[in-house]
């Protein structure tokens, strides 16, 4: 392809059509430290060199795969040598911040820390959260549709982007930077695009809602004994803490035992003899009442036999070693090769029948040795199952799946609550959508991208 290589130098410039050598020397993502595969990685400046980039390839019918951060974990970039990349890693300022209308607009490179520090150093917030914060890009963030540690009190990115800047298969600008809560002109298009994991556009730039800054933060560990106990947890602290509960996340035994025992850097702020853990936290407005009014409802919590046990960060410093213990699941992938990780959502009421089905199925399948680590987001419905088993091999993905995902049709739950399809997931996406939905998805597809060159064989097939 010397001259489309040559055709994309003239546009954004020989330095940054990286190939050879230079393009091996980067790992095909933060868990597959493999060289980077592909025809050359493109990086351009602006919106401008983008659209040529992809015109160019639409007339060649030359796949692109648009490579952000590194950081999904469904294989949603996962490139051959015969494919382009387009890396928006020069594409990644904050263009605008309006602190009275509180928007923030920014490119689609930056990461998502990034926007995090520029809403507050205006006094504002950025709600969205997640342990990659300093790699994912706001543009992998909102192809992906990523959720997070806040998506009970926020909602996901969708409910976050307020305007898209898109660039079509074709080179074709759709330039959307909608600032406002409420625009109801015409089909609301941006939504084609958030969750598409660049199947149907390349995002360029986006529109963020940014809220007011928090003023308070508290943070517990409570420790259950039954899942009982955790449910009616949850609907307490939503009824007694109402819009300021932010975060409820949930840890099973084995994946609280796995983040405080060494190797692991954290040690266990609460025994490891309960059956669950629930992190809680709110983010208030009111520096004068909030922490009362948060250790007074735990304590009523507490009273009504809802937890066993508890621990209140007094401090930055143990609310943050609190969070480690939430967040520090690369442990699973450090202590144990090779692991097998989902993500799936579900009814609250489900999930310890569900846990249970899936933990027999695996024991049934891999041996008594299997280990399953579970934890989540479960305010919002969203687990994620890890397992390990002694003799588990790459040929066991299919097997261990089908465990893991059978139950869910049933349950009117669904295979990705916040990772996405990718390739991982492709093979299994019928169990959460129809038929009908499938097809238009395809009809989709082939509206807007007729070559299929957007990420090619990403989410589902073209023929089916």
């Amino acid at each position: 392809m010397p001259d489309l290589l040559s055709d994309l130098s003239a546009i954004v410039g020989p330095d940054h059509v990286i190939t050879g050598a230079d393009l091996a020397a980067r790992a095909t993502s933060w868990s597959d430290p493999a060289p980077l595969q592909g025809l050359a990685l493109v990086r351009p400046q602006h919106t401008g060199e983008v659209a040529a980039v992809l015109a160019r390839c639409h007339a060649t019918h030359q796949p692109v795969i648009t490579y952000g951060g590194g950081t999904n974990l469904v294989r949603a970039t996962a490139s051959t040598g015969a494919d382009l990349l387009l890396s928006l890693e020069r594409m990644a300022a904050v263009t605008a911040v309006d602190a009275a209308n509180r928007t923030l607009t920014v490119q689609a490179g930056a990461p998502l820390q990034r926007v995090q520090e520029a809403a507050s150093a205006h006094d504002l917030f950025f709600p969205l959260d997640l342990a990659a914060r300093g790699t994912a890009t706001i543009g992998g963030c909102i192809a992906m549709n990523a959720g997070g540690v806040r998506v009970l009190r926020y909602g996901v990115m969708r409910d976050l982007v307020l305007g898209l800047e898109t660039v079509l298969a074709d080179g074709t600008v759709l330039t959307s930077l909608n600032q406002m809560l409420k625009n109801n002109a015409g089909y609301d298009l941006k939504q084609l695009f958030i969750g598409s994991e660049g199947t149907l556009g390349v995002v360029t730039q986006a529109v963020l809602r940014l809220f007011p800054a928090p003023r308070t933060r508290s943070t517990a560990l409570l420790a259950a004994t039954a899942f009982d106990q955790v449910v009616a947890l949850l609907t307490q602290l939503q009824r007694d803490l109402g819009g300021a509960l932010a975060s409820f996340e949930v840890m099973w035994n084995d994946y609280y035992r796995l983040t405080t025992t060494p190797p692991a850097p954290a040690r266990p702020p609460l025994g490891q003899g309960f059956a669950y853990y629930v992190l809680v936290e709110t983010l208030g407005g009111d520096e004068e009442s909030d922490e009362g009014r948060f250790a007074h409802v735990l304590e009523r919590a507490a009273d009504a036999g809802l937890f066993a046990d508890g621990v209140v960060a007094a401090s930055a410093a143990q609310r943050d070693e609190l969070w480690r213990v939430r967040e520090d699941s690369e442990q699973i992938e450090r202590q144990h090769h090779l692991t097998f990780g989902y993500d799936v959502s579900l009814p609250i009421a489900a999930m310890e029948g569900y846990v249970a089905a899936v933990r027999g199925g695996l024991a049934t399948a891999f041996g008594p040795a299997v280990r399953c680590w579970v934890y989540g987001h479960l305010g919002d419905g969203n687990l994620h199952v890890n397992l390990w088993a002694p003799a588990l091999q790459p040929e066991d993905a299919a097997r261990a799946a089908a465990i893991v995902y059978a139950p869910l049709p049933t349950l009117h739950g669904s295979i990705s609550a916040e990772h996405g399809i990718g390739l991982e997931k492709k093979d299994y996406l019928a169990l959460s959508r129809t038929p009908a939905e499938i097809a238009t998805m395809r009809l989709l597809k082939r509206a807007l991208d007729p070559h299929a060159v957007l990420n090619p064989g990403k989410v589902f097939g073209m023929h089916g």
